[in-house]
C-alpha cells in the first residue's frame, strides 16, 4: 500500500491525550485507536494502522488510556479499568465531534479488551470494533477467560489475531466468539505473535469489513 502522509496534530484536552491523523480526502469516518497494557499510543503498530486508515480517508484519533496518562510506565491496575473505559468513551465522543460519519473503536490487547467491554456496556458508542490480539486469557491459563461480557456485545467486531499468540489460540478464539450475538469476523495472521509486528495486516480487507457493517 502506498501511504499518504497525513497531517497529524497533538490533542490533550477533556481527559483525552493523543494524536489526530487528518486524511487529505476524508470519507467522514473516524477510528479511535488505543494501546496494550505495556505500551502507549506511540506504538509502531498503532502508527502503521493510523497511516493506512488515513490513506483510506478515515480520520484517526490515536490515544493514551487514562492509566498511561497517569504514569509513563507500568501495567494498568484492575481497579482502574472502569476509568480506562471512561477515557475511551471520551475519545469516541471527541472524534464524533470531528467527523460526520460512523466512528469505529479499536485497540491492541488490553486496549481492545476495554473497547469491547465499553461497547458491551454502552451500545452505540461505536459502529464497529477493531480488536487486535484480543487477550482471551493470560498465557498458559486457558481457563481464565476474559469473555464474560461477550454475550452482551451488540456491536460488530473484527478480531485480528496471530496464530502464535500465547493469549489465545485460533481455535480458542473461534469458540469464544460464538457467544457474541452479532456479526463477528476473525482475520488470522499466520505465525504472528501477540505483538503482531508491522507489515502483517491486510488493511484493504480490514477497512472493507468495518465499512460493510455500517452499510448493512
Amino acid at each position: 500500500m502506498l501511504w499518504i502522509v497525513a497531517r497529524i496534530t497533538e490533542l490533550n484536552e477533556g481527559g483525552v491525550r493523543g494524536f489526530l491523523h487528518w486524511p487529505d480526502t476524508p470519507t467522514g469516518e473516524g477510528l479511535v485507536l488505543t494501546h496494550g497494557a505495556g505500551s502507549n499510543c506511540a506504538a509502531p503498530l498503532l502508527v502503521e494502522i493510523a497511516q493506512a486508515a488515513c490513506t483510506a480517508g478515515i480520520t484517526v484519533l490515536r490515544c493514551d488510556l487514562p492509566f498511561r496518562q497517569r504514569r509513563a510506565y507500568g501495567p494498568p491496575l484492575p481497579a482502574g479499568a472502569e476509568t480506562d473505559r471512561a477515557g475511551l468513551h471520551n475519545a469516541a465522543a471527541t472524534l464524533r465531534g470531528v467527523v460526520r460519519g460512523p466512528v469505529f473503536l479499536g485497540g491492541h490487547s488490553y486496549g481492545g479488551r476495554q473497547a469491547s467491554m465499553l461497547a458491551a456496556e454502552e451500545y452505540g458508542v461505536a459502529a464497529a470494533l477493531l480488536l487486535l490480539s484480543y487477550p482471551l486469557h493470560p498465557p498458559d491459563k486457558p481457563a481464565d477467560l476474559r469473555t464474560l461480557h461477550f454475550p452482551a456485545l451488540r456491536t460488530p467486531a473484527l478480531f485480528i489475531h496471530g496464530t502464535k499468540d500465547k493469549f489465545g489460540t485460533p481455535e480458542e478464539l473461534a469458540q469464544a466468539v460464538t457467544a457474541i450475538p452479532c456479526p463477528v469476523r476473525i482475520m488470522l495472521l499466520e505465525s504472528a505473535a501477540h505483538e503482531i509486528g508491522r507489515g502483517r495486516i491486510d488493511f484493504a480487507s480490514t477497512f472493507e469489513q468495518l465499512r460493510k457493517w455500517t452499510e448493512s
